[in-house]
């Protein structure tokens, strides 16, 4: 199996900028937006995508992104209807703006490599990596959009987690995500993973459609500030609120029991929100979550960087953050089940699964906080999750 479709499967995969109020309004209903189911509210994904593909008359403008789309131009101006087409679009937007968003609180200039690659089976993706930055040591925001048949190891994971297909037939996909973990360089700033996705799978037999969205959003703290978690809480339930006021609470809690390390007792971090699997109450209203979502990640985030990045520390806080960047390479190579399946997968691009990894990391045998101290707080919220808002 290839690289990209593992990269997909484990959603090495939206975010934007830290919006103003005031968006970006569809000024015309001709050319490229005919293919577009529009939304009415003022904040629809439409709006967001043309913020970034509105070019002269009829013809889309690509060089707001990172990189040129995975799918070519005449493709997507004849699928601007499709689903497909729309998810492209807004994660090449959600990479773009988050890697500018990170590049300003570079001081010393620092900016992302690009890596535009193509799947010999169908699609690619576009890696963003920045690396020994003053402000982040290392940065990943990737994408993929991928099509192909899948496999029957594929297969047999959706199945497992009661997917209706067929086993041992030849089923078309199609998948498209973003992800991106950030490890910044001061350990009182925290670390950040997020991800947001769309599969679909055709029955050849009588052309069916299944397909979902799936996602999410954490933080990492090094040393816990209760107003930092309760701002990055925050901001992801006002984003799902926005559309079910029941999300925020079920998918905070998926989020705690996903990103457990089951061998320490403790989470990854103060958690955030992870939900898979989605497909109601439509497709349209789907996406529009999970662009809201998005969207959320650079207020959720950003202005903890900007609040933190210039903080002091000194040796005892660097090696306490290398130790927790120990259990975070943990989590990642024993439980995380997108990591597991691309690195025991022959023809693997190690280099695009293994970019959620920090530069630097450490281990010591049998460490254990001192008792009363910062890193011990930390470490009981790890080990008994609360509510934060």
């Amino acid at each position: 199996m290839s690289s990209s479709l593992l990269k997909s499967l484990k959603a090495i995969a939206a975010i934007s900028c830290y919006y103003s109020s005031k968006r970006i309004k569809i000024r015309s209903a001709s050319g490229i937006l005919l293919g577009w189911s529009l939304f009415s509210t003022k904040d629809s994904p439409t709006d967001f995508i043309q913020s970034f593909v509105q070019g002269e008359g009829s013809q889309p403008n690509f060089t707001k992104f990172m990189a040129e789309p995975v799918t070519s131009s005449e493709e997507i101006k004849t699928k601007m209807g499709e689903m497909t087409a729309k998810m492209e679009l807004m994660i090449m937007g959600v990479q773009a703006e988050f890697c500018k968003a990170l590049e300003a609180e570079e001081e010393g200039g620092d900016t992302f490599k690009v890596d535009r690659w193509i799947r010999k089976e169908g699609g690619g993706g576009i890696t963003c990596v920045l690396q020994d930055g003053q402000t982040f040591e290392k940065a990943g925001v990737n994408i993929s959009v991928v099509s192909g048949h899948l496999p029957s190891a594929a297969v047999t994971q959706m199945r497992s987690r009661g997917k209706n297909l067929k086993e041992g037939a030849s089923l078309p996909f199609f998948a498209a995500g973003i992800s991106s973990v950030i490890h910044p360089r001061n350990p009182m700033v925290p670390t950040i993973h997020f991800n947001y996705r769309y599969f679909e799978v055709r029955d050849p037999t009588d052309s069916s459609v299944q397909w979902w969205f799936g996602g999410g959003t954490d933080l990492t703290p090094y040393y816990l500030n209760e107003s930092d978690c309760q701002h990055f809480h925050k901001t992801l339930k006002n984003a799902c609120d926005k559309h079910d006021k029941t999300y925020y609470k079920k998918f905070k809690k998926w989020c705690d029991d996903y990103f457990h390390v089951t061998h320490r007792g403790e989470r990854r971090g103060v958690g955030g929100i992870f939900f898979d699997d989605l497909d109601t109450p439509s497709k349209e209203e789907a996406f529009a979550f999970v662009t809201e979502c998005a969207r959320a990640v650079i207020p959720s985030y950003i202005p903890l960087v900007k609040k933190h990045k210039d903080d002091g520390y000194g040796y005892a806080e660097r090696q306490w953050q290398l130790l927790r960047r120990g259990r975070y390479v943990e989590f990642n190579l024993i439980y995380d089940r997108g990591t597991k399946f691309g690195l025991f997968t022959p023809g693997a691009r190690y280099e695009s699964i293994l970019m959620s990894l920090p530069l630097t990391a450490k281990w010591e045998y049998m460490h254990s906080p001192k008792e009363g101290s910062r890193e011990a707080l930390l470490t009981e919220v790890l080990k008994n999750p609360k509510d934060w808002v």
